[in-house]
């Protein structure tokens, strides 16, 4: 064991607890039992089995408010995979669930035997007819999709609240759709087609004209039963009409049984069935969509009403002027989304019987947006709108800012309202459709049911198409809550299906939750249907069971989870799954969401359970020590909940008093510490990769790989041991140079300026002088030690740094530029919590900022560009995407290069100052995707303005990365 491994019990949860009663027995510590693990291991291979409590316990949690723990876990690869899983499955007489993002909400995407994850391996698009269609595979965010799509002026159809992290398979599978989608624009009605596997392990593909041949011949019972069924619906025509009237609205409950009436052949009936069939049908490997027009002009408003029922009163007028979004939202609604940045301080103070309209128009062109917005005005002129606080403006706008800003309150509907719900309780989102028409009257009595069970809901939804969500919280470790719920549940479903005659599930699917009410809504002889449809498939049962089809009248209430209470910070987290598809290492070990999830497990389990002591064995490197620290989580996650700040804190409890002196001891003695690593990484040059690379893999044995960074390679060689002379006098700025580009210099072959040169010359050019300051050696942003959790160190260099800066600006009156955008950030805001209050106030006389903003507003300006390269593909950092720099990135790219790319895959590196050098293995993950797009074709200049950054892309692409203001002063070189 190294000298300083740290011990897992210093996370052991302090706090007294009382087990849960859906805490992970004891008998399940040891993971996946035999044979079932050793059997898919030698089916598929050690890397693609997962089976230890830790990997079961962070699977077994999803957006919904069920928790169900597999035996197993398995990572498919290809189709080849999914075909032996299912194979031995039958063999077996075993169960298999799919999952792909986990952001259902209604538990479909959790399985107690073989779960398998479609992510991982499965994601990709490619634009078919210049972006008429496209092929996307089923692990590929809707966001993703439409990023590339974005670039031929289309989109798709479905456009659900959770597209920065729910995947086009279960988006198809759920029939989700979203704002603006309705009944024409879901995957129902936009998928072209479909490639699946069934559960027998046939294969089919829609699109070949000999899929019906084909199909015959491997599955003719299949065949022979669904033209079976076919025929005998069409011969009632009272059940014709009424599966017809049940699709004139929002339906996910239950199977398509239209697909019978719409489909003429067997391929052409499976691929209507497949279409929210909540994988119980088969897995979808592929689907090709028909793509629809992006309409660029846009005009939105958000408008306040007095009452909910006033608001869904007004939704027919906008209707009938065009509107492609009426989205509602409640009082509860509006107040909880305070939690979200940028959402106004004073809807706070919104009355609770306040509602609004989120109404929006769009056109492809000027001529069509001003006729909307005629249309809209007419419409305005005639309602009652109130403005109860001051932010209220009830008008219209084109501002893209403004909009952006609605959109991001109401799609934080469930995570806004779920972060405030109390603590410890568990959340439940329903979702309903009624005829358009009777909506003003389903919210009255919605409102009206969920007072007599006591329940003080949230309710938001697209109203345009009558389907309403409504939020509610209760504790599912009481049985008089879980009872409470059952029973408006009850009064819920009746008042749903017998006053407005509705839909159960719009566009959330089925799942577990309403499985016990689906004949409720559709009766006997429909539900009857829907079952043999799904013996037909899947005779033998093997996928999914229980969540489409469940005979128990209260499945909806086994394995609801209860949510102890965790840190503070992630309290609030609803397990939404949001933050995954930004995290760094959510292919690697685990997510934000799989770390707080697992954190909540330990705090279900006794004090020094065995599943409590597998879990934190684990927790050290799949949660800590692979945490980037980046807090893109924080970005994603709707109410900014920082997993980062988190494990940044587990870190600092893991240290030993002698380790945080020694963390001191540096920040103290920082001078001497940066002229050493300096002298280091010169004499690098002349030892020789191989011999560092052995010398420190030994060392980070003896110590703790943690501790010890790895040599790489991609390390440069040391930065000019003098810093370019420039004056006080006449400088517009003070130019502060991280020491990242004090100790390393620029790519291996570069012949121009070093960063620093380059900065000082293209300010004087532009007439904006800058001034070093002499005695920047021995400072430093602070991230070093705040990144690691080294708490005392980074107080001392917090202080340090804002006490220098504030006497190199002359108490605030210059700004202060920084070369490497996380140094900006540690500086602008990460040291402030650790400054003194004397300091508190220095700092916020400080005008900190990042070089890119320096150049892209101040210098541009003010140059002649004089030569351009010809394309250049950039990184923009995690750090950028804090500080909102990534927009002067671009601009500054543009102004040095013809063509300027961004990767639709561009994320994080994760090399995080060294945490690429500490775990390497984390940056070749995080910067996978991305790398694989940059190398499939050829860039003149690779670009970005972070140089550990630069070094963590220099190693996943084999390019050499530089600033990008080393190219401003390349172009704008006399």
């Amino acid at each position: 064991m190294p000298l300083l491994e740290p011990k897992p019990e210093v996370l052991r949860p302090g706090a007294a607890r009382t087990p849960s009663p859906d805490r992970v027995p004891d008998v399940r510590a040891t993971g996946t039992p035999e044979p079932l693990r050793g059997e898919l291991t030698a089916l598929l291979g050690p890397e693609k089995v997962l089976w230890t409590v830790s990997d079961l316990v962070k699977y077994a949690s999803d957006a919904s408010p069920y928790r169900f723990v597999p035996q197993v876990v398995v990572v498919p690869q290809d189709i080849d995979d999914i075909s032996a899983i299912l194979s031995y499955a039958h063999g077996k007489g075993r169960e298999v669930v799919f999952r792909a993002a986990g952001t259902s909400l209604n538990g479909q995407a959790q399985g107690e035997d073989i779960l398998v994850d479609v992510r991982h391996h499965w994601a990709g698009i490619e634009v078919l007819d210049d972006g008429a269609r496209a092929r996307i595979r089923p692990g590929t965010t809707v966001m993703r999709a439409n990023a590339t799509l974005a670039r031929y002026g289309r989109l798709l159809g479905p456009d659900p609240a959770s597209a920065i992290a729910c995947t086009i398979g279960g988006v198809v599978a759920n029939n989700a759709s979203g704002m603006t989608a309705g009944t024409t624009r879901n995957s129902y009605r936009t998928v072209a087609s479909l490639t699946f596997v069934l559960p027998s392990g046939t294969v089919v593909d829609t699109a070949d004209p000999a899929a019906d041949e084909l199909l015959a011949h491997a599955e003719p019972q299949l065949c022979e039963g669904l033209l079976a069924l076919k025929s005998e619906i069409e011969a009632d025509a009272e059940l014709t009409a009424r599966i017809r009237a049940k699709y004139e609205i929002k339906n996910t409950n239950g199977y398509r049984l239209d697909a019978f009436l719409d489909g003429s052949t067997p391929v052409q009936i499976l691929r209507g069935l497949m279409v929210g069939s909540e994988g119980t049908f088969g897995f979808i490997s592929e689907v090709v969509f028909d793509t629809l027009p992006l309409d660029r002009k846009v005009s939105s408003a958000l408008l306040f009403f007095p009452s909910l029922t006033a608001a869904a009163a007004a939704v027919p007028r906008f209707n009938e002027a065009g509107a492609i979004a009426v989205e509602l939202m409640d009082g509860n609604t509006l107040r909880a989304s305070v939690s979200v940045q940028g959402v106004p301080a004073d809807w706070a103070e919104l009355p609770k019987e306040t509602a609004a309209l989120l109404v929006e128009f769009r056109a492809p062109d000027e001529p069509g947006q001003e006729a909307y917005e005629r249309a809209a005005a007419a419409v305005v002129e005639g309602l009652d709108l109130v403005a109860p606080v001051a932010s209220v403006t009830n008008e219209f706008t084109r501002e893209a800012k403004v909009i952006s800003g609605y959109w991001k309150a109401r799609k934080a509907f469930v995570t806004a309202v779920g972060g405030s719900r109390p603590s410890g309780t568990t959340l439940i989102t329903e979702d309903f459709a009624v005829p358009p028409s009777l909506l003003a009257d389903a919210c009255e009595a919605l409102l009206q049911l969920q007072a007599e069970h006591g329940f003080d809901a949230a309710v938001a939804g697209h109203a345009a198409h009558g389907n309403l969500h409504f939020l509610l919280a209760f504790d599912a470790a009481k049985p008089s809550d879980v009872d409470r719920y059952a029973a408006f549940m009850d009064d819920f479903c009746r008042l749903t299906v017998e006053r407005f005659d509705g839909s159960l599930k719009a566009e959330h699917a089925t799942g577990r939750n309403i499985a016990p009410f689906l004949e409720l809504e559709w009766g006997p002889k429909a539900t009857e249907l829907m079952w043999r449809t799904k013996q037909v498939i899947d005779p033998d049962g093997v996928l999914a069971p229980r969540i489409v089809l469940d005979r128990d009248p209260k499945a909806h209430l086994r394995g609801l989870k209860t949510i102890p209470e965790v840190e503070l910070i992630a309290d609030p987290c609803i397990e939404c799954g949001f933050c995954e598809p930004t995290c760094p290492s959510h292919d690697l070990t685990t997510s934000p969401r799989q770390r707080i999830v697992l954190r909540r497990e330990m705090m279900r389990q006794p004090d020094g359970s065995p599943v409590e002591t597998g879990l934190l064995d684990a927790y050290g490197y799949d949660a800590v020590d692979t945490c980037a620290g980046d807090s893109t989580c924080k970005l994603a996650c709707p109410v900014g909940i920082d997993t980062g700040a988190m494990m940044k804190d587990f870190r600092h409890q893991r240290h030993s008093p002698r380790e945080e002196r020694i963390a001191a001891l540096t920040a103290r003695n920082f001078k001497a510490v940066e002229a050493s690593a300096r002298l280091a990484v010169a004499a690098a040059d002349k030892i020789g990769d191989r011999l560092l690379e052995t010398v420190t893999g030994l060392a980070r044995k003896a110590v703790r790989p943690d501790l010890v960074p790895e040599w790489l390679p991609e390390i440069p060689g040391a930065a000019p041991r003098k810093l370019p002379r420039t004056s006080r006098v006449g400088a517009s700025a003070v130019y502060y140079p991280a020491c990242v580009n004090r100790i390393f210099g620029g790519p291996d072959g570069h012949r121009g300026p070093s960063l620093p040169q380059a900065v000082v010359a293209v300010s004087a050019r532009a007439g904006k002088p800058v001034w070093i300051p002499g005695d920047v050696a021995g400072t430093c942003c602070s991230t070093i030690w705040h990144s690691k959790g080294y708490d005392e160190g980074n107080a001392v260099m917090a202080n340090r740094i804002v006490e220098a800066a504030w006497g190199w600006t002359a108490g605030g009156k210059l700004p202060l530029v920084v070369d490497a955008s996380s140094c900006t950030l540690g500086i602008a805001h990460e040291v402030v919590p650790y400054l003194t209050e004397d300091n508190r106030e220095l700092h916020r006389e400080l005008t900190v900022v990042d070089s890119l903003v320096w150049a892209a507003d101040e210098l541009l300006p003010e140059l002649t560009i004089l030569r351009k390269t010809g394309s250049a593909v950039l990184h923009p950092t995690c750090s950028m995407q804090h500080l909102g720099d990534v927009k002067q990135l671009r601009t500054v790219a543009e102004a040095c290069a013809e063509e300027v790319v961004v990767p639709d895959d561009a994320g994080c590196c994760a090399f995080a100052g060294d945490r690429g050098m500490l775990h390497k293995e984390l940056t070749a993950s995080a910067t996978a995707k991305e790398a694989a797009e940059v190398n499939a074709r050829e860039y003149d200049a690779y670009l970005s303005a972070n140089r550990m950054c630069e070094i963590g892309m220099d190693r996943a692409t084999g390019r050499a990365y530089h600033s990008v203001l080393m190219e401003l002063e390349r172009a704008t070189r006399p």
